[in-house]
């Protein structure tokens, strides 16, 4: 029987032990948090202590963190909501600016909204080489439009794992009279979150990239700032998202988050694993994406030119490594990462990208034993090809 390793975690990471333990004592708690009674409470109690650690993973108050169903619907809620919410209030959003490499969610919500929105503009903004907001193209957008913009910028790109700029991109916006969100989804429990310090009017998490349960997610609002739900039919979440809440799924999200947090000061160890990793790949070929700047340790995107990620995922799975394409698959077709492509990689070379990301759980050994496999299957696809 081949030995498993899970090298996906930014698709999804292994659930927390401490997560688990929270999520089956939650089950047993009955009532319906917006009950007065005594069961009601303790199911309030439950979400108003994971809303608390939540909320110290990024350095907020618990009135700040909206919980969501995940990622895509606090990316959804900080565009439409804003938007929205500015319309009504007299200080219209008529421009939206997103990075070239934001996740599916906020490129897809935006061009909704560009659709939508009457008299609102989407605006990309290009990135370098290596994969990191162009902060100069950035000013141009925000001094060449006309009226209030809300720029989006995520703060780790999902497939390279690149930390953007996110401090220089809040204050060319502030300069402009911009409001700001990130996508801090692959960036928790990663790095250290401030939300004061970064300066973001929204900020968005999903539980189940820190160790949490699939389903779960929130939305770090600033004060003052503009948000109308999306959700219509309650008044849960004070009033900016309708529905009742996933009392078990968000006891697993606050165990992650008080977990992520308390390892923070170990994460920075990782690196030097995934460099020895690197240099190992390297040798055997490998091309690395964002290699130049920096990244979030856990993260690698490589390729190896001929050698398509299809067939490398699906021969290091046959080896016992679970890892993830670098294209997006649909309907059974392979098309191009929209980051590598706006990176400038050549098309080819894209087409043959894979993204390795570890976490908690990884052992040395695994990293090694990875490392391995892949100069083996590269081997044995050189030797194909000159035979």
């Amino acid at each position: 029987m081949v030995m498993r390793s899970y090298l996906d975690y930014n698709a999804t990471a292994p659930l927390r032990p401490e997560a688990k333990t929270a999520m089956l004592a939650a089950l047993d708690a009955c009532g319906n948090a917006s009950s007065i009674h005594a069961e009601g409470r303790q199911a309030r109690s439950i979400i108003d202590g994971a809303r608390r650690d939540v909320a110290s993973l990024v350095g907020v108050g618990a009135d700040n963190v909206i919980f969501t169903s995940g990622g895509t619907e606090a990316n959804a809620l900080a565009l439409l909501g804003s938007i929205d919410e500015a319309a009504k209030s007299g200080a219209r959003i008529s421009r939206l600016i997103i990075s070239a490499i934001e996740h599916e969610s906020v490129r897809a919500n935006a061009a909704f909204c560009e659709e939508t929105k009457p008299g609102l503009r989407v605006a990309v903004c290009p990135v370098t080489a290596q994969g990191q907001v162009d902060l100069e193209a950035l000013r141009r957008l925000l001094m060449e439009g006309k009226g209030r913009a809300l720029v989006s910028v995520m703060a780790v790109n999902n497939e390279t794992g690149v930390v953007q700029p996110i401090k220089g991109a809040v204050a060319l916006s502030r300069a402009h009279g911009a409001l700001v969100h990130c996508d801090a989804v692959q960036a928790a429990g990663r790095t250290p979150i401030s939300f004061d310090h970064w300066d973001v009017d929204y900020l968005s998490l999903s539980a189940h990239k820190i160790g949490g349960p699939q389903g779960a997610g929130a939305l770090v609002v600033r004060n003052g700032v503009p948000l109308a739900s999306q959700m219509r039919g309650g008044s849960q979440e004070f009033g900016r998202r309708a529905g009742t809440e996933n009392v078990a799924g968000l006891a697993g999200f606050g165990a992650a988050a008080k977990a992520a947090a308390a390892e923070l000061a170990s994460v920075k160890a990782w690196a030097a694993r995934r460099d020895s990793m690197e240099r190992r790949l390297r040798e055997a070929g490998a091309v690395v994406f964002g290699g130049e700047v920096e990244r979030v340790a856990n993260t690698v995107c490589v390729a190896v030119s001929g050698i398509s990620a299809a067939t490398m995922v699906i021969a290091l799975d046959l080896d016992g490594f679970a890892v993830s394409a670098g294209s997006a698959c649909s309907s059974g077709k392979v098309s191009q990462s929209h980051a590598l492509a706006a990176m400038g990689v050549d098309p080819e070379l894209a087409a043959c990208a894979i993204r390795i990301s570890f976490g908690w759980h990884t052992g040395d050994e695994e990293l090694t034993a990875f490392a391995e496999a892949w100069a083996r299957i590269v081997s044995r696809a050189r030797s194909r090809v000159a035979a």
